[in-house]
């Protein structure tokens, strides 16, 4: 069965052997008849109760589902939950929507089978309505597609398979996130939703919009895919997610309940229809149709809905009473996808964007930019544990049932699934929780690992033949790993998770001065450096690094025994050494020990190049201009100079060259064989605070590369926007804070170029980053804050733990390319990729037995270079979920941008594709009973 890709275009296949992963629909489709009838002549105001229900923020996802710590914040979804659904049977008419499946999820557990089936009633009646459906309303600005796409898809696979075709949200809803990326909209778009809502846009470009009435438009998410394919109708809600002010009536509200005894002295029912009659035709006048939303509800409310409820039905009696009066004001009871249906009907053209929401502000001084890099250490393991998420669905499918029930006992894949999906929420991985929030997220992230590493281990012993004890080294970055830094021979497995064959370096902790290592390139021993001692503190004493260059096949893995010598002239000195000057070549200045030159040799390209060190002062929020200070969210220097980090430069062997700017800053260079990337190691922190000055830590490289204004960021790691300093395509842009005001989110990778050259630079982890000069790019790395920023939060970001309590070390890594513009992304997509989804390293000590097996391939050949793996995962006992994707855009390489044929027929080498069965993006509608809403954009407002 052949399968051919279009450009960016994504192939979502079910590969059936017995069974069918969608669960028939048992209702007779009552729920999409549900909505209340609307009036053609009047302003229908659409009363959409709803209650926002952050997986986690400040309190844990636990806390906030049994209302526990009350004392930081009063919230109990279970409580909201129960309530609910007593009030929505009281009365036909009324209306809910419910967003977090996380939550759900646990809720419908512990109801009686009676329970269950009354909520069934009501989801089939369209009384209750999903929209959005993710596991969490997942962040936007951090989060890698990957990540998305799997906390999207085990969300609504529950409600499919619980409630059937009723229970498939129409509509995306995101009235939290702090900025909207082009990408989520292509992947709901994808996903077969109609619509999307959210409730944050830039203050400027909301004012803008009011103004031309284009709340409501039509995103063109993709460059690359043919619309309407990506087109994804969206609007923005007039109050964020909140009731108009005046009309809150939840326990937490402090509004008067409307009073309609008139033998009463506080009757006010005149008093709100008039309220309310202003407030409805002033947001009238901001919207194009005669259909306008209010959001009745807002965070964590609805917990005793009977206030809610009762206030409700009071104001669309007494309101819609007036008609008769000659009021042209109609009330109703609804959910988002009644009121984009009747946006649908309305037949107009709307408003076309083509870039995306970021960066978001809410005032003039109030740049939402510093969570793009905020908690870097959790935005690295929440992208460590996708890799290993990824790696165990996988060989949860190549290893079969022994992988879930196996040698080393019962492993399990879903755990790790849901803490990624419950990290994808945006108060996670954006870094804006508190800090035993994040500590919550982690720990949750670490215990399914070991879940799946049960698993992995399971099916590593089955695919090789044997029951070797599998050891596993989390802490490799910091050159810890107890069996090698005592062991004398030893096996190192690496599994890739790619679709392609993988060269990747490999270091590890020894103390020995001579190893071999068989099926390598290369041996050499390097000291551990000093920045590694000081970052591990106690956890390991290795003296020495062993690096060697690892080859691994596509979707499989190989082995290498590493031995240790007793007399170093037993180690072949024609292994001492890698030539480092096949693709790359790195000039250093002697003066300043600082970078100066890149060079390409294939291409004979070289540019200038320094990089360094610098950082911001935080501001305090004792500015002139705003009173605003930097926080979990917002970023704001309080002034546009950078200072410099004191450098210093030390000279290691060859390969690597060690720099240290400060005692809390350090850099290694390296340059390995065979490689066409520069990678920079950096070591941030503590950050210093004695001075009592928050700093934001960025490196800075400065190129000869004429940029003209412009520079290159991915979205959400796929398609890559161009930006441009103090600009905005869709309004004209009032800079006020000249940094924070051009800081984006860099994903997986950014760029600069122009027409000779472009230095792309790939990041391990979610980033903010910025080019405020021509040649120059910025990405901030780690950030150390004293005050809090205003957003609920309510604690600096000032993190610390048992091992660092004097303030976090974090380490990362850079890649650096050097690519002419028409190939650049030959390059860069496979590194990012590679970077993304690493090689899982196993280790065994001692010897292996003679029958094992040291090399496997889960398929017959690797893919087409153009083509990813994105998704190889057991769906049920006989089926398994595969998403194959075209990862290059339309226009960015004359070889990878053309369409590929795969034949699934000889993809796999172990499996036997019986049937195929296509599916959309979330894998919850076949594809071709995928029938979207069409729109028609307006000619001539293309903002690009």
């Amino acid at each position: 069965i052949a399968c051919i890709g279009s450009f960016f275009l994504l192939v979502y296949l079910i590969m059936a052997i017995i069974g069918s992963p969608l669960s028939v629909a048992k209702c007779v489709f009552v729920c999409f008849q549900s909505c209340h009838a609307t009036k053609p002549d009047m302003l229908n105001v659409h009363l959409v109760p709803h209650t926002h229900d952050d997986v986690g923020w400040l309190k844990t996802v636990d806390q906030y589902y049994y209302g526990d710590r009350n004392n930081i914040q009063h919230a109990g979804v279970q409580y909201i939950l129960d309530s609910v659904v007593d009030q929505l049977l009281k009365n036909p008419d009324r209306r809910f929507i419910y967003v977090e499946t996380a939550f759900f999820y646990r809720w419908w557990k512990q109801q009686s089978s009676s329970m269950q089936q009354t909520v069934k009633q009501l989801v089939d009646e369209g009384r209750l309505e999903f929209v959005n459906g993710g596991w969490c309303m997942s962040d936007e600005a951090t989060t890698h597609y990957s990540a998305v796409i799997d906390q999207m898809t085990l969300g609504l696979r529950f409600l499919n398979e619980t409630f059937g075709v009723c229970g498939r949200p129409r509509v995306a809803w995101h009235i939290d996130p702090f900025g909207h990326a082009r990408e989520h909209a292509s992947m709901f778009a994808q996903m077969g939703f109609d619509g999307f809502f959210f409730g944050r846009v830039d203050y400027q470009d909301r004012a803008r919009r009011m103004k031309d009435k284009e709340q409501e438009l039509l995103w063109r998410a993709s460059s690359s895919l043919t619309p309407p394919m990506a087109d994804l109708f969206t609007g923005i809600l007039p109050n964020g997610y909140n009731p108009p002010d005046g009309f809150c009536w939840d326990q937490l509200c402090d509004d008067a309940p409307i009073r309609d005894d008139p033998d009463l002295e506080d009757y006010n029912v005149d008093d709100v229809v008039t309220r309310f009659l202003k407030a409805a035709n002033t947001q009238a006048l901001a919207y194009k149709t005669n259909h306008i939303i209010m959001t009745m509800g807002s965070d964590f409310q609805y917990e005793n809905a009977n206030l809610w409820y009762k206030n409700l039905d009071k104001l669309i009696l007494y309101v819609n009473a007036n008609q008769s009066s000659g009021s042209k004001v109609n009330l109703l009871y609804s959910t988002p996808s009644c009121y984009l249906q009747e946006l649908h009907r309305a037949n107009l053209t709307w408003p076309l964007k083509e870039d995306d929401f970021f960066p978001y502000a809410d005032a003039a001084h109030d740049f939402w930019t510093g969570y793009f890099t905020s908690r870097p250490a959790l935005k690295r393991y929440e992208r460590i544990s996708n890799s290993n998420l990824q790696t165990c669905n996988q060989l949860e499918v190549l290893g079969g049932p022994a992988s879930r029930k196996g040698p080393f006992g019962a492993g399990d894949s879903q755990t790790l699934s849901k803490a990624m999906a419950v990290a994808q929420h945006h108060d996670a991985v954006s870094g804006t929780e508190k800090q035993h929030v994040a500590n919550d997220y982690a720990k949750r992230l670490a215990e399914g690992w070991q879940h799946c590493q049960v698993l992995v281990s399971n099916s590593l012993a089955s695919l090789r033949g044997s029951s070797a004890e599998i050891i596993y080294c989390d802490n490799l970055n910091i050159s810890v790993c107890p069996l090698t830094e005592a062991s004398k021979k030893f096996s190192v497995g690496v599994y890739n998770p790619l679709a392609h064959p993988v060269t990747w370096p490999v270091r590890l902790p020894v103390n020995g001065t001579a190893y071999g290592v068989t099926d390598a390139t290369g041996k050499p021993v390097f000291p551990v450096s000093r920045s590694t001692q000081d970052v591990r503190r106690n956890r390991g004493f290795a003296r020495n690094e062993l690096v060697f260059q690892v080859q691994a096949p596509p979707l499989g893995f190989s082995t290498y025994f590493t031995f240790f010598f007793l007399h170093c002239d037993k180690f072949s000195s024609k292994n001492k050494t890698i030539s480092l000057l096949q693709y790359l070549q790195v000039t250093f200045d002697p003066d300043t020990g600082l970078l100066s030159g890149l060079s390409n040799l294939e291409t004979k390209q070289t540019i200038k190049l320094t990089q360094n060190f610098y950082w911001y002062n935080s501001s305090r929020g004792n500015n002139a201009e705003s009173k605003q200070p930097s926080g979990a969210y917002i970023f704001r220097p309080n002034s546009s100079t950078p200072l410099v980090v004191s450098k210093t430069a030390k000279s290691s062997v060859v390969q690597e060259v060690r720099q240290r700017f400060s005692p809390w800053v350090s850099q290694v260079v390296r340059l390995y064989a065979d490689s066409k990337a520069l990678e920079l190691e950096w070591t941030v922190g503590p950050v210093p605070i004695n001075d009592w000055q928050g700093k934001e830590v960025i490196t800075r490289l400065d190129t000869s590369i004429k940029t003209s204004q412009l520079f290159y960021t991915d979205s959400n790691g796929r398609e890559v926007l161009q930006r441009r300093k103090d600009f905005r395509p869709t309004w004209e842009l009032k800079q006020t804070e000249p940094i924070a005001g051009n800081y984006y989110p860099i994903n997986s990778r950014a760029f600069l170029k122009d027409d000779e050259d472009q230095l792309t630079v790939v990041t391990d982890r979610s980033q903010g980053g910025s080019s405020l000069q021509n040649g120059s790019l910025e990405i901030m790395l780690h950030r150390r804050l004293l005050f809090d920023d205003y957003r609920g939060v309510d604690e600096a970001l000032n993190e610390a733990s048992e091992i660092f309590p004097d303030g976090l070390v974090v380490r990362g890594r850079l890649f650096l390319t050097l690519d002419h513009p028409a190939s650049a992304a030959d390059t860069h997509r496979p590194l990012a990729q590679q970077v993304v989804l690493q090689p899982l390293l196993t280790f065994t000590d001692g010897d292996l037995s003679p029958e094992t097996q040291l090399e496997f391939s889960g398929l017959q050949a690797a893919l087409p270079s153009a083509v990813h793996l994105l998704t190889l995962s057991q769906w049920d006992k006989d089926s398994v979920l595969l998403r194959l994707e075209h990862q290059f855009q339309s226009d960015e390489s004359q070889v990878n941008s053309r369409p590929v044929t795969v034949n699934l027929q000889k993809l796999f080498s172990t499996l036997d594709v019986l049937g195929v069965s296509e599916l959309n993006l979330s894998a919850n509608q076949w594809k071709d009973e995928m029938k979207r809403f069409e729109w028609s954009p307006q000619k001539g407002t293309v903002h690009t």
